[in-house]
């Protein structure tokens, strides 16, 4: 049935002319507005609202923490040779090739900035994001399937999809793997705790989900297969570049429960500026 699936849906969703639009760029338009809307709501329900000009900067720039970031985390992590040999070609977005890991460290970069020109704090912001983060991941990994890339290892089991250009054996869809635990699942997780009253403390949801992204991605590497070019690393036929950047957003995100759980710093609006840095 997903075999089937598969091989009726187009990469493309519409053209107008030379312009073609691909459901991979429609999953991140959508993620990002939508995910705005998550966190205009939550920021709501915890009493932390934003104002129309903090929601305004954050989309600006938590889209281009995303775009760039995940650009450069592609080069740098998984293709570097390619792109120091040709780096003309870093720019050139419709060739594909994006980083959920770089992703992280733009968007990283971004509520910095972010958190410096609203004074709200670094946390508050950052938990806001997480809890819609898991939608975008589910629309991208989707599209991830209709793009016939990120396929898995052989599999016999009755899902098993023969995606174009893999070879004719049935293979995993961990890109559908990877939307149902990183997207549908996360989602669920931190809609649930965000629903807390009050809410946890800072850095919670934050550290809920890196520890919860990280555990379903390296629980998928195990049957998705590396990146041709980079392969199994240190020779060993199962450690991939993906495990070893999602071990340590575990580390990290238990650094960060640790951190909530002793300080417990409430949630907070925007402070005032004659108020002094925490």
């Amino acid at each position: 049935m997903l075999d089937d699936l598969y091989h009726l849906l187009d990469p493309v969703a519409f053209q107008i002319g030379p312009f073609a639009v691909r459901w991979y760029g429609i999953g991140y338009i959508i993620g990002i507005l939508l995910g705005l809307l998550i966190v205009y709501r939550t920021a709501r329900r915890w009493r932390a609202p934003l104002a129309p000009d903090t929601l305004l900067t954050l989309v600006i720039a938590a889209t281009l923490g995303i775009v760039i970031g995940g650009r450069l985390g592609y080069v740098l992590f998984y293709d570097l040779g390619r792109y120091l040999a040709n780096p003309l070609e870093i720019a050139a977005f419709s060739n594909g090739g994006m980083s959920f890991h770089g992703g992280v460290l733009g968007m990283v970069v971004a509520l910095v900035i972010v958190a410096r020109l609203t004074r709200v704090p670094l946390l508050t912001i950052g938990d806001l994001v997480v809890v819609a983060a898991p939608l975008g991941i589910f629309l991208v990994r989707i599209a991830n399937f209709i793009n016939g890339e990120l396929w898995g290892a052989p599999t016999d089991l009755p899902w098993g999809v023969v995606f174009d250009g893999a070879g004719p054996e049935p293979r995993h869809p961990t890109q559908l793997y990877e939307a149902l635990l990183e997207g549908a699942l996360l989602f669920v997780i931190l809609q649930l705790a965000a629903r807390r009253k009050p809410p946890l403390p800072r850095g919670s949801y934050v550290g809920i989900f890196m520890v919860c992204y990280g555990v379903f991605r390296i629980a998928v590497e195990f049957v998705r297969l590396p990146d041709a070019q980079l392969g199994y690393l240190l020779g060993t036929g199962l450690l991939t570049m993906g495990m070893v950047l999602s071990a340590p957003l575990v580390v990290a995100g238990a650094c960060f429960l640790l951190y909530a759980g002793i300080r417990r710093l409430p949630q907070q609006a925007a402070r005032s500026r004659l108020a002094k840095e925490e």
